[in-house]
């Protein structure tokens, strides 16, 4: 019986050095594993409140109109010239951002079933109102993950 649990956590093993490699070179800020499992809660609370921007072309555009919030971007995508112009966006609006490492995680905090290049979490949503309870949540949870990535990404600069 043991060899059973040993052979799964080996399986896993390999499956996560399946995922390192295929990083992207320019994925930095990296979220580490909590780090990374509290941004994806984080999206799957925003994407039930539809406080969620999915895809390069409606996160890009949503920066360039002016929207706050915090932009979480897939670090193995393929070819990587599609989201490198994203964090440079970011900066320029002072929007925090994070990378994490696969794509198809993402898609599946985002509620899609296509793997997703990067997020845009708000803290309202596009259209009506919140009850004032989820809206704290949402803010509440939405603050300790951009206090982190923000920790995180003077740490690195």
């Amino acid at each position: 019986m043991g060899s059973d649990s040993e052979t799964e956590r080996s399986v896993q093993k390999e499956k996560e050095k399946k995922k390192m490699p295929s990083l992207a070179p320019i994925a930095k800020p990296l979220a580490g594993k909590k780090l990374c499992k509290r941004t994806l809660k984080l999206v799957r609370r925003a994407a039930e409140h539809k406080c969620l921007k999915r895809g390069v072309k409606e996160v890009v555009k949503s920066i360039r109109r002016g929207h706050k919030g915090f932009c979480v971007i897939a670090g193995n995508i393929s070819p990587i010239d599609v989201i490198t112009h994203v964090p440079v966006l970011c900066e320029e609006s002072d929007i925090p951002y994070i990378y994490v490492p696969s794509k198809e995680d993402l898609a599946g905090a985002g509620a899609t079933k296509r793997p997703t290049c990067c997020v845009l979490v708000q803290t309202k949503p596009a259209k009506g109102e919140l009850e004032q309870g989820e809206q704290e949540k949402l803010k509440s949870d939405y603050d300790q993950v951009v206090s982190e990535v923000k920790e995180l990404a003077a740490s690195l600069f």
